[in-house]
């Protein structure tokens, strides 16, 4: 029997203006459930916009922070912001949603190292 593969996502493309992005929390998903490993997904660029928790409720609106958050928490995928792109869009003073963390780019380079995979959501 062949070994999961372990896949690392890097996302940067915004989570509400591009489909990439919901196509990344969908593929993490589909993924996991089909056997493989998502260690890691690593938010850099509009993607860190990600981890930014929703002050008020949309009703009709996806929440990607909240829906993140919730894949972290049932899976134990890490969620890693890059500081200097949280910096640059003002995220680094504010609290980031539950289940993100920030790091630098020595976690990308990390995980890809570590991957059998690296997919790439941008815009």
């Amino acid at each position: 029997m062949s070994q999961p593969l372990r896949i690392a996502l890097l996302v940067e493309a915004s989570p509400h203006s591009r489909q990439a992005a919901a196509s990344a929390l969908r593929f993490a998903r589909a993924a996991l459930a089909a056997g493989q490993r998502v260690p890691r997904v690593f938010f850099f660029g509009d993607g860190v916009l990600a981890a930014r928790p929703r002050a008020t409720r949309i009703a009709d609106e996806p929440d990607p922070a909240a829906q993140w958050s919730a894949l972290a928490a049932e899976s134990g995928v890490e969620l890693v912001v890059c500081v200097a792109a949280a910096q640059r869009r003002g995220l680094d003073a504010a609290p980031l949603a539950e289940g993100f963390r920030i790091g630098g780019l020595g976690q990308l380079i990390e995980a890809a190292l570590d991957a059998d995979r690296l997919l790439t959501f941008a815009d």
